[in-house]
């Protein structure tokens, strides 16, 4: 036997010469030359003299007659090329099929945004992508940062984003930009009058028009607040912000809201602001996705985005 039983099972990448190998003995067999095939395939010509000696050696056997005339295939260097033809064809059909899968990801684009991110800041961020990637076909599941988490965790979304203290369990994120809550009232509330700011222990102690437990603005607040007990029972408790400022707005309470949701209200003073003493009220925004699941394609374009617009200050 010409090798032990070890090298005729080892793996086969040890057993068969390499995929360019194959393509230089391809091409020397249609071009009659080695130095027209280095060309054809881009390497110089000493580069492909030693690559067809290497695949020579591995084999065991002549695979090129070179002479001043050109190079010319001996019988087992014809045989092989056969061959090597069959496998170039499907490493072709492989590339093929992997190229369709690949155009299949990047044709569409699956996001999970907590509320505040998916009516302030996506709605931008997405218009910018249509200009880098006008064929992926993008879905939003907006909700709050718990639901974002389910989305990325069950492979419902390919990328989401949170507002919040940490990265939910079983998720690898970036912070992308911060957010402040501040605190706001209607102008007929008591508060819109008073001189003096707020205090932890009042915000505390004040009833409040709240989102729901779970969400990335109430885990915030909780969290600043539980040096003095925690927040009141929620005066009211509404699954979105919109809701929540239409309530505010309509004199049934104060609440503490994302400054980026608050922009027109301020300006137009349909709500006030409130001055708050003793009490950070800063958040993190954050793209998140499955650990070990790095972005790819269009998901890493649009995390791409996100660090050069607005709310990243």
């Amino acid at each position: 036997m010409s090798m032990s039983s070890a090298e005729e099972t080892g793996p086969l990448s040890r057993r068969v010469p390499d995929l360019s190998a194959m393509e230089l003995l391809i091409a020397v067999a249609r071009h009659g030359s080695l130095g027209r095939a280095a060309r054809d395939l881009g390497i110089t010509q000493p580069a492909a003299s030693s690559r067809i000696r290497s695949m020579e050696r591995h084999l065991g056997v002549a695979l090129v007659d070179r002479s001043p005339r050109g190079s010319k295939l001996t019988a087992e260097g014809a045989l092989v090329t056969d061959w090597a033809r069959r496998v170039v064809e499907a490493a072709e059909a492989f590339d093929v099929g992997a190229q369709a899968l690949r155009g299949r990801r990047d044709s569409r684009l699956r996001v999970a945004a907590s509320m505040t991110i998916a009516e302030y800041l996506l709605p931008g961020w997405l218009i910018a992508l249509r200009g880098e990637r006008p064929g992926t076909a993008v879905s939003l599941l907006a909700g709050n940062s718990a639901f974002v988490a389910e989305r990325l965790l069950s492979d419902e979304a390919d990328l989401g984003f949170v507002e919040g203290l940490a990265i939910p369990s079983g998720l690898d994120g970036a912070v992308i930009g911060h957010d402040r809550l501040v605190v706001v009232t209607a102008p007929s509330h008591p508060w819109a009058r008073r001189r003096a700011p707020l205090g932890a222990a009042e915000l505390a102690a004040t009833p409040l028009i709240l989102r729901e437990e779970g969400s990335g603005t109430r885990q915030v607040l909780d969290a600043a607040l539980a040096a003095e007990g925690g927040v009141a029972r929620p005066l009211l408790e509404l699954a979105s912000t919109t809701a929540v400022k239409a309530a505010v707005v309509s004199g049934a309470g104060p609440s503490v809201l994302s400054e980026l949701a608050l922009g027109e209200e301020l300006a137009g003073r349909r709500l006030v602001r409130i001055p708050l003493e003793g009490l950070r009220l800063r958040r993190d925004l954050r793209a998140v996705w499955r650990t070990a699941h790095r972005p790819t394609g269009p998901a890493r374009d649009l995390l791409s985005l996100t660090r050069s617009g607005p709310g990243t200050g």
